[in-house]
């Protein structure tokens, strides 16, 4: 099969779909790769590292206009018109935040698998868990950093020091993201509060935090309660092809003091703060009733190297059976089958069409 990978152009987004390693794993299988020039730069993989694993090295035209494009992100606006039909294109989407995304896929007639439903019989989504895992780790240090004075914080180090107490951090949701989230605040000597509302998840999380995190059932009482003590708030709620439900109304925003922050994960499928918009890497904050929001969508994209390496581990098996397969993958792994999204026009995710039901 003739495989695409382009260079992601989204705002500082420093990852490649495909990591050297994995494109000679392709080539060693008769399979055809071309990289975008650079495409792989921001992460540690130069042109020649490509072509020694088998590449050819392509302009973007040349490498969209392939049987199979693998990405990280979803095609922003301008890209848009690069999809084809007949053209199977593997990515994360998380179409249930962007109506316009998924309208160009279907009027594109592109077949569109994405990462974060792909799923385990087990009901485990093991190409969203490796970024959830980093995404989880860098929201606390991300927040850590928005707290400084400098940035616009209350200038409250998580970690405290003797004779000052640490600062609180307040985890919504007890998933990957959430106990990853969970670890480094701990790890930096903050308390840490877990709301969830699954116990036999709760129950999980006293296994391996035992008593060093308090872990809370998630009601609205609940929730009002931590918030006014929170000097960081990481939004961790996952809802697979959904929208999460909306935790931070404005109104609990204004229970938290002035300085601190929100660093809302779930963003990327619509967050769980009322009145989130999407930021960047380049202005990942902004201030709005004297809280710091952070609704940037590519966290994982700071630390690229890392990322494209675990992201691959996790994406290669799938990306070898559509490279094999074709459109027919989908239909011999049934995990790889609940990736998919849209298919020559037509919405499939069960989700997805939830969400969007005129369409």
């Amino acid at each position: 099969m003739d495989i695409g990978v382009p260079k992601e152009i989204k705002d500082q987004e420093y990852r490649v779909g495909l990591s050297p390693s994995s494109v000679r794993a392709l080539c060693e299988r008769g399979h055809r790769v071309s990289v975008q020039t650079n495409a792989g730069a921001g992460a540690g993989f130069e042109d020649a590292d490509y072509e020694r694993a088998g590449a050819a090295i392509a302009s973007a035209a040349d490498v969209w206009d392939r049987e199979l494009v693998v990405k990280v992100k979803e095609p922003l606006p301008e890209e848009y018109d690069r999809l084809q039909p007949q053209q199977l294109l593997f990515t994360f989407l998380h179409l249930a935040a962007d109506r316009g995304l998924t309208a160009a896929l279907m009027a594109s007639g592109v077949t569109a698998v994405a990462y974060e439903t792909v799923e385990l019989p087990s009901g485990k989504l093991p190409l969203l868990m490796p970024m959830s895992v980093i995404a989880g780790r860098l929201a606390v240090q991300f927040g850590a950093h928005f707290l400084e004075r400098a940035q616009g914080g209350r200038g409250v180090l998580l970690g405290g020091v003797p004779g000052v107490a640490p600062g609180q951090v307040v985890v919504l949701g007890g998933g990957t993201v959430g106990t990853e989230a969970a670890r480094i605040a701990l790890g930096l000597g903050a308390r840490v509060q877990i709301l969830d509302v699954n116990i036999e998840r709760l129950s999980e999380l006293e296994t391996l935090f035992g008593s060093r995190a308090e872990l809370l059932y998630s009601t609205s009482a609940q929730l009002e309660a931590v918030l006014p003590a929170a000097d960081l708030v990481v939004g961790a709620v996952l809802a697979p092809g959904k929208r999460p439900p909306t935790l931070l109304t404005r109104d609990r925003v204004r229970l938290m003091p002035p300085g601190t922050a929100i660093v809302d994960v779930a963003v990327d499928q619509g967050g769980c703060v009322e009145n989130l918009r999407l930021t960047s890497h380049s202005h990942p904050t902004y201030r709005e009733d004297d809280v710091l929001h952070c609704g940037v969508p590519n966290l994982p994209g700071a630390v690229p190297r890392t990322a494209t390496q675990a992201l691959n581990n996790s994406t290669l098996p799938y990306v070898l059976r559509l490279a094999q397969h074709g459109y027919e993958a989908l239909k011999l792994d049934l995990a790889l089958g609940k990736g998919l999204n849209v298919r020559e026009g037509r919405l499939v995710h069960p989700a997805v069409k939830e969400t969007f039901p005129d369409l």
